[in-house]
């Protein structure tokens, strides 16, 4: 009798541990779909930390559809929309190849006036301010508008006329202005961006 009931104790034993099993790989399943969808509404494996890069202006990455879009805001009435880049860079000192990035124009409507250094007479100078930077570097700009003034106005006060007759001297004034913008925007944004300074006008009175 024993021995006939003996293998009937083996399936019942053999079956609790199929139902533990199944299970126990059951709850595997729902803790593992769990913590995916967990990484997956979280954004990845690793948190992005906020940095103050994420806050930088981008660079805009040249196309001919870019391009034409630039060419159709310039007639026509009001002001193009602000061009939006796609390339973080760590800092401003970053090198721009300008064969792969867009540039953008910003003219300073207001003409600069000052007395020059040797009090012999004044200058009297138009200037447009190019980026390849997005529109957040313009919006920088416009918010910044009166100490970017104020720095361009004293440079232009330490110019010596005599340096300004000649082609080399204007090309250093248009270093020392884009140095003066970018050393405003970097003290006040965080981030300079002028690739360079053009003149529109220079009178020397």
């Amino acid at each position: 009798m024993s021995k006939d009931k003996a293998p009937e104790a083996a399936p019942k034993k053999g079956g609790k541990m199929k139902k533990l099993l199944v299970v126990g790989v059951g709850g595997t399943a729902l803790i593992g779909a769990g913590a995916g969808a967990g990484i997956y509404l979280g954004g990845g494996l690793g948190e992005h930390k906020a940095t103050p890069q994420d806050n930088y202006p981008k660079l805009v990455v040249r196309s001919e559809k870019e391009e034409a879009a630039s060419g159709e805001g310039g007639e026509g009435g009001g002001a193009p929309a602000l061009k939006v880049g796609t390339v973080s860079v760590p800092n401003d000192h970053y090198k721009v190849d300008p064969r792969k990035y867009e540039i953008t124009y910003y003219p300073i409507e207001q003409p600069f006036t000052t007395n020059l250094a040797d009090g012999s007479g004044f200058l009297q100078v138009g200037i447009s301010l190019s980026t390849y930077y997005d529109g957040k570097l313009i919006t920088n700009i416009k918010r910044q508008e009166v100490p970017i003034r104020s720095a361009v106005l004293m440079t232009l006060a330490e110019q010596d006329p005599a340096l300004l007759s000649t082609s080399q001297g204007k090309q250093r004034l248009q270093r020392q202005l884009t140095n003066a913008i970018n050393q405003v925007l970097r003290d006040k944004e965080g981030f300079g961006g002028i690739d360079n300074v053009y003149f529109t006008s220079l009178v020397i009175q």
